[in-house]
């Protein structure tokens, strides 16, 4: 079959590989129809992710269809159309079973690598390393979704693809970045990075009941589709002092909550963004952690920082002191996109959410590379490219 390859940093190359094949009784094989880039590749794709092999299949937020069950899968059947969470859960450990999906104890068949890191293993995830468990990602033809009964839900017949496909990550993990920072009727939430995540993080704490939200980012394509897709007053952090006008939105309070759709990659301005990315390039830390500095800093006293861009490793100059005075909670992780899709379909049947708006770029497989470069330069005005390997 074809499928989009890394093949070292920012070379990718559309390969010939071996179809998958049932490995458990529990696996499917989906036949892939659409499968999204997403931000969190590109920390792939720029080498900020270890344990990356040439030859890796990347790409895991997909939908498609089952061409092919093991005798333990009990759910689904060929010609199902199904989304797949891009977190893997194995459905029977205490964290699958308390609905910590993203913590499963099972899923990483490479969780020894892990523990050197995090020192406990998570979930794998689909085309995201080999620290993550070494599966193939999605843009392919074909792919074996392990612990299918868990992974994979059945599409509703009135929500399209261009719906559907971004609830397998963007949109839960929009979700659980409003949860997480315990968004209530009447708060005021900000969102740094107005991407797909932070787009679906938006319209969520809208769901929560929030009064207003504020995205702030650089890219102006960007901000202005939070403000017309997804309600928000948007702030240009480029242009203005993005601490002083979060202070003078709240009448000097500061917001409820703050989200971190960002993460490793942030960028900001003057010498604070020189520092991190001399520190990033030399090894000295792994993280530009900008964004979270400003969202501890923005924040009330007593609320709550919610993260849920990628960090993968060590960062520097987090402002303890401002943390723990203030009261704030943070609270952060991969999202456990399996106890969220039923109800994330009943929010986008009932208009109350709709990703459809991310879907700026189907493209195919043969311009992978010329789809990722768009996407990582913010050019075209590309929210999210989507790959649909049959066209």
């Amino acid at each position: 079959m074809r499928a989009l390859c890394w093949n070292g940093v920012r070379d990718l190359r559309v390969e010939r590989v071996p179809d998958p094949e049932i490995l458990n009784p529990k696996d499917a094989i989906i036949k892939v129809t659409m499968s999204s880039v997403c931000g969190s590749d590109l920390h792939l794709i720029n080498g900020f992710v270890p344990s990356m092999r040439a030859g890796d299949i990347i790409g895991h937020e997909f939908i498609g269809e089952v061409v092919e069950t093991g005798v333990g899968v009990k759910n689904l059947k060929k010609g199902d159309r199904v989304v797949v969470v891009s977190v893997i859960g194995c459905g029977e450990c205490q964290h699958c079973k308390e609905e910590t999906w993203s913590l499963c104890d099972n899923s990483n068949p490479n969780g020894l690598l892990q523990e050197k890191i995090y020192q406990y293993p998570t979930a794998g995830i689909f085309g995201y390393s080999h620290l993550f468990g070494g599966y193939a990602g999605s843009h392919a033809e074909y792919i074996r979704v392990p612990f299918a009964d868990h992974g994979a839900f059945k599409i509703p017949e009135d929500i399209s693809d261009e719906k559907a496909v971004f609830v397998s990550d963007g949109v839960p993990t929009g979700y659980m970045a409003a949860e997480m920072a315990a968004v209530k009727p009447g708060d005021i939430v900000a969102v740094w990075g107005a991407g797909g995540v932070g787009q679906m993080a938006i319209q969520c704490a809208y769901a929560m009941g929030a009064e207003r939200v504020i995205a702030i980012d650089r890219i102006d394509y960007r901000l202005a589709y939070a403000a017309r897709y997804s309600g928000a007053d948007i702030l240009n952090y480029e242009d203005t002092d993005v601490l002083e006008e979060l202070k003078e939105a709240t009448g000097g309070r500061g917001p409820d909550c703050c989200i971190d759709a960002v993460g490793m990659e942030a960028h900001t301005t003057g010498i604070e963004h020189i520092y991190d990315k001399t520190k990033q390039l030399l090894r000295l830390e792994s993280d530009r952690a900008a964004v979270l500095r400003q969202a501890i800093m923005a924040c009330r006293k007593g609320g709550t920082v919610s993260v849920v861009g990628v960090y993968a490793g060590l960062v520097d100059k987090i402002p303890m002191g401002l943390f723990m005075n203030k009261g704030l909670t943070i609270r952060g992780g991969q999202m456990h996109g399996q106890r969220y899709v039923p109800m994330l379909f009943d929010l986008i049947r009932r208009e109350i959410i709709n990703p459809e708006f991310l879907l700026t770029h189907p493209v195919s497989l043969e311009v992978g590379q010329n789809a990722y470069e768009m996407f990582n330069n913010k050019t075209n005005k590309c929210m999210r490219a989507v790959f649909k390997p049959f066209n």
